[in-house]
Formats: structure tokens, C-alpha cells, sequence
């Protein structure tokens, strides 16, 4: 089980999360009928390299993966998938970034950055709900994930959903939720106990983004002395009635 991060560690966390580029995070949405990648923190949807989107998996109502395509665009990336899908999942590996004395963050390790004072890998992922009853299938693939334990499409807006949240399978303590990560991007829904369990509101009846992060320490790497971790749960808070 991994474990909270020290005070000291907290605080580098909101050095290191605070250039564009790694505090960003990462989510879906449905737009004049394709399924975006949105790169961005908060409400801005910024450019980004489609190149960095390392996976993007597509599964039935029943589990069942569906082919996806990814388009990348010269500003951002498009999923395709060959049949319209229940479930969605995306990956984006941010790659290495390293801090110079003078506060500037270079999309590189800290080998050739001379006299970087900070270094880590950023990653992202995004699990996105679009059908009510629809069955998680291993979620692996997302090396961090916010697993709801009930359908979070049959809870409805302003009531608790319970979620567990893990890194590589294991439940992670003291993460802090972000309830409404679309709208209100530095305000603390909730918080993680002993084993990676938490409660957060449903904010929305549209468009929930709930979102969280953390770094862990890496060891004997001439590249990078963390990784840096975000990811998302979307889901509609209440279905569309005509």
C-alpha cells in the first residue's frame, strides 16, 4: 500500500505541479459528435502534442473491448472507436521534464539539462463512464485510476460517490480528490483513507471530471528523481431527458 506523502513532499509536489506543463491534467469529452482529448487545467483546453497519447482503450456495455482509433491532430487528439462505447480509457505520457536554477521547466531529463535542480516523468490517464450499468473491465492499463464502486450514473447530482483510488493496482493514502476538476481545479472534495477510499459529491448534473495526483520517488534513474501522476473520472451526474 502506498502511502501518504511527508509534509516536505507535499510541498514539492506544488513546486513541481506548478509549471503549465505538469499541472495539467487530462480528461474526455464529447464534442459535435467525436470523443476529444482534452489536455488542460480547469476550464482551458490548451494544445497539445498528439504524439504524447501512449493508449486509448474502448469497451462495451458487457466489458467487451471495441476497437479505437487514435487521430492526431496538429493541436490535440481525436479517439475513434469503431462502435459507440460504454467505457473509455486514455493515456499520456507527458515525458521528462527537468527544472533549471532560474525556474524554467524543459521537456527533457535532468542529463542534459546541466544544473537541474528538480526532474520527474509525468503521466496521465482518464476513465470515462458514458452508459449507465456499463461493467468495468481491468483497468490495468491505467496505472492510475479512480475506481468507482457503485455506477456513478444511478447516484445523482450532490450525492456521495464512493470511489477507491489506486497506482499500479495498490491503494494509495492521503490523496486529495477533486470533485469538480472542470469547473473548480484547486478545490479538495475529499480525501483518501487507509485503504485508498473516499467519498466525493457529485457536483454536477452535467459533466463531472473528478480528478487526482500524486509523485512517488524513483531510485538509480540518471534521467528523473520522480514520476508524477494525474488522472480523471468522468461521467454525466444525470441523464438527459427530452
Amino acid at each position: 500500500m502506498y502511502r501518504t506523502l511527508s509534509a516536505l513532499s507535499f510541498s514539492l509536489l506544488g513546486l513541481l505541479f506548478a509549471s503549465d506543463a505538469i499541472a495539467h491534467g487530462l480528461w474526455t469529452e464529447e464534442r459535435r459528435g467525436n470523443i476529444e482529448v482534452i489536455y488542460g487545467h480547469g476550464a482551458e483546453d490548451n494544445a497539445f502534442k498528439a504524439s504524447k497519447i501512449s493508449g486509448a482503450w474502448a469497451y462495451s456495455a458487457s466489458g467487451k473491448m471495441i476497437p479505437v482509433t487514435v487521430e492526431r491532430l496538429s493541436d490535440h487528439a481525436r479517439l475513434q472507436p469503431l462502435s459507440q462505447p460504454a467505457v473509455m480509457a486514455v493515456a499520456l505520457d507527458n515525458g521528462m521534464w527537468s527544472q533549471t536554477a532560474d525556474k524554467q521547466w524543459i521537456n527533457q531529463g535532468r542529463s542534459k539539462v546541466p544544473g537541474a535542480i528538480a526532474s520527474l516523468q509525468t503521466f496521465k490517464y482518464s476513465l470515462a463512464i458514458y452508459q449507465e450499468g456499463a461493467t468495468l473491465s481491468k483497468l490495468d492499463r491505467l496505472r492510475m485510476v479512480i475506481v468507482p464502486q457503485v455506477d456513478p450514473m444511478t447516484v445523482g447530482p450532490y450525492k456521495p460517490l464512493p470511489v477507491i483510488v489506486t497506482l499500479d493496482g495498490k491503494p494509495l493514502v492521503g490523496i486529495k480528490l477533486l470533485g469538480d476538476y472542470r469547473n473548480a481545479p484547486n478545490e479538495i472534495s475529499a480525501e483518501t483513507d487507509e485503504k485508498g477510499r473516499a467519498q466525493v459529491i457529485i457536483r454536477n448534473p452535467g459533466l463531472n471530471v473528478i480528478a487526482a495526483q500524486t509523485v512517488v520517488p524513483v531510485a538509480n534513474n540518471p534521467d528523473i528523481t520522480e514520476q508524477g501522476f494525474f488522472t480523471s473520472l468522468t461521467f454525466v451526474g444525470e441523464a438527459h431527458h427530452e
